[in-house]
C-alpha cells in the first residue's frame, strides 16, 4: 500500500485531497509466462457531487455501461462509469462461487492492506444473478447472463454525507499508467465540476401496454394451488410481466429520479449492459453486511394501503392478523433464520412482525441481524438466502422446479440477488423485485405473489396489479 500525504490541489475547480492509493497485483498464472494484468486503484475525498448528474454525465463517456445505487436511509450512494473488469458466469450452479473465486484472484496478493480503504471505496464490484440459472431463456434477457459483475472504471461513493471518487483500471507496463490517467483525467474533471443537471420528469408520458398472457397466468395459479393442496410443496410464487412501448427512447436518469422520489425507502438501482438496463426500487434487503455484522431482512405478507389513516390503519391491523399472510410471514422468517444461524455465531430475531409501509404496500416484516463467523463470505451468505420463500416458494428446491415448470415467463433477474461487494468483503445485496427490464423505447415490468393451498387466481392477480404501481409511476403512469 503506498500511502500518499498531499497538499491540497485544485481538481478541476473542486478541491480534492487523495487519501490513498493502491497497486494491486494477480499471481502469476503459469511458470514462464508474463504476469496477468496489473490493478491500480485509488480514492479521492471530493466535494459536492451530485449522484445523478454523475451519472448523466458518465453516458457520454461510457455509454451502456453505468450503474446507480442506494440504500433506503441514503446512508451510501454508488454510481459506477465504465468496466474495468467484467465477471460473467452463465447456466452453472456454482455462479456465486465462480465470482467470489475470480474476484479474489484478482485482489489475492494484496489483501492484506484492503482494510486501508473505507467501506464502499477502491476495488469494487457491482452486479447480480438471475432467478434461476436452469430456466429456459428467452431473447428478452439476452444481455444479461445468469451472474454478472463490473469493476467500474470510475465510481462515485457518497457515504454518511461524504463523498470519494475511485479510480480503477488495468495495466501491463508501469509506462501505461501515466497514458490511462491522461485519458481519464478531463472525464474527472468534467464529472466534478458540473452540477444538479435538470431533469424532465416522465408523469404524463403515453405509452401503451400490454399484458403478458394474464389467462395463462391465472391458469398456472390454478394448476399450482392444485398441486399445493396434494401436498407437493407448501408455497410458490409465480410472477407474471407486462410490456410497455413509449413514443421516445426511456432516460433511465429521470426514472432513477422519480423513484428515489417517489420509494424513499427502497432500495434504487439501475444496471445498463449495452441498450438494456435493468432498474428497480426494492423494498426488500436481502443481506447487509458490514465487518462482522450482518442483517437480513423478512418482507412477506402484503396490502394497499388506505386513503386515509384510519383506512390505512385498518388494512394494516388486518394484515397483522391475516392467517393466510402470517403463515406465509412464518415460512420466511424460518428459512432466514435457518440459514442465517448456519453463517452467524449469535442471531436476533423479533418475535412478531412489524408492518413496512411503502407508497403503494404494506408487508409484514421481520428483521435478522447476526455476528458472522469469521469463514464466511458475503456472497456465501447470498447463495444461502436466495432465492427465500418470499420470491421462490417453500420447500426452496421443489418451488423452484414447479416454478421453472410452470410459470409462463422468462424472470431474467427479476427477484435475482443485485448488489455490491468491496474488497474488504463488505457490501450489501437487495431482491430485485418492484423492477423492470428498459430496452430502448420499450420496458418489461415484472410482479409476482405467493400461491397457497387457498390462492384464489383473480385475488392473486389484483395483488401483482398493486406490486406494478412503482414502476408504472416512475416510468408516467398511474
Amino acid at each position: 500500500m503506498i500511502l500518499l500525504t498531499v497538499r491540497n490541489r485544485l481538481f478541476g475547480g473542486i478541491k480534492v485531497v487523495i487519501i490513498q492509493e493502491s497497486i494491486l497485483k494477480e499471481h502469476q498464472r503459469k511458470k514462464n509466462t508474463s504476469l496477468s494484468p496489473l490493478l491500480r486503484s485509488y480514492t479521492q475525498k471530493v466535494e459536492n457531487v451530485d449522484p445523478l448528474t454523475f451519472f448523466t454525465i458518465g453516458n457520454k463517456y461510457f455509454p451502456g455501461k453505468r450503474f446507480f445505487w442506494t440504500e433506503p436511509s441514503n446512508e451510501t450512494i454508488l454510481v459506477g462509469l465504465g468496466f474495468s473488469h467484467t465477471i460473467e458466469v452463465n447456466q452453472s450452479l456454482n455462479r456465486f462461487q465462480n465470482i467470489e473465486e475470480e474476484w479474489k484472484r484478482l485482489l489475492i496478493t494484496n489483501q492484506k492492506n484492503q482494510k486501508e480503504f473505507k467501506i464502499g471505496t477502491g476495488p469494487m464490484l457491482f452486479g447480480g444473478f438471475s432467478f434461476d440459472p436452469y430456466k429456459k431463456k428467452t431473447k428478452l434477457w439476452s444481455n444479461f447472463l445468469d451472474a454478472k459483475f463490473v469493476m467500474p472504471t470510475l465510481m462515485l461513493t457518497v457515504h454518511k454525507d461524504e463523498c470519494y471518487l475511485t479510480t480503477n483500471f488495468l495495466y501491463n507496463k508501469e509506462e501505461e499508467i501515466q497514458t490511462r490517467e491522461h485519458e481519464l483525467n478531463p472525464i474527472k474533471d468534467e464529472l466534478l465540476t458540473e452540477y444538479n443537471l435538470p431533469s424532465e420528469t416522465l408523469l404524463g408520458q403515453d405509452f401503451k401496454m400490454t399484458e403478458v398472457m394474464p389467462e395463462e397466468w391465472k391458469q398456472s395459479v390454478k394448476e399450482v394451488t392444485n398441486k399445493i393442496k396434494q401436498g407437493q410443496v407448501e408455497k410458490v410464487v409465480l410472477a407474471r410481466e407486462v410490456r410497455l412501448f413509449f413514443d421516445n427512447s426511456i432516460e433511465i436518469t429521470n426514472v432513477i429520479a422519480n423513484l428515489r422520489e417517489q420509494q424513499p425507502l427502497s432500495y434504487t438501482f439501475a444496471f445498463e449492459n449495452g441498450k438494456d438496463c435493468f432498474v428497480g426500487a426494492s423494498p426488500e434487503r436481502l443481506v447487509k453486511k458490514e465487518n462482522q455484522e450482518v442483517l437480513s431482512t423478512c418482507l412477506a405478507g402484503s396490502i394497499k394501503r388506505g386513503t386515509t389513516l384510519k383506512e390505512d390503519d385498518d388494512y394494516g391491523n388486518l394484515l397483522l392478523n391475516d392467517k393466510k399472510n402470517i403463515i406465509e410471514h412464518e415460512v420466511v422468517v424460518h428459512m432466514i433464520k435457518d440459514a442465517m444461524s448456519k453463517a452467524c455465531n449469535h442471531l436476533e430475531v423479533p418475535s412478531k412482525p412489524s408492518l413496512y409501509k411503502m407508497r403503494d404496500i404494506q408487508h409484514l416484516y421481520t428483521p435478522v441481524k447476526g455476528i458472522v463467523k469469521e469463514d464466511v463470505s458475503l456472497l456465501s451468505i447470498v447463495e444461502s438466502l436466495h432465492p427465500t420463500p418470499a420470491l421462490g416458494g417453500f420447500p426452496k428446491e421443489e418451488a423452484i422446479k414447479m416454478i421453472r415448470e410452470t410459470e409462463v415467463l422468462d424472470r431474467g433477474w427479476y427477484a435475482g440477488p443485485i448488489g455490491w461487494i468491496d474488497s474488504r468483503d463488505n457490501g450489501e445485496f437487495a431482491v430485485a423485485i418492484r423492477s423492470a427490464l428498459l430496452q430502448e423505447n420499450e420496458a418489461s415490468l415484472f410482479a409476482g405473489c405467493g400461491i397457497v393451498g387457498d390462492s384464489e387466481p383473480e385475488s392473486e392477480y389484483k395483488e401483482t396489479e398493486i406490486k406494478f404501481k412503482p414502476m408504472l409511476s416512475a416510468l408516467g403512469g398511474i
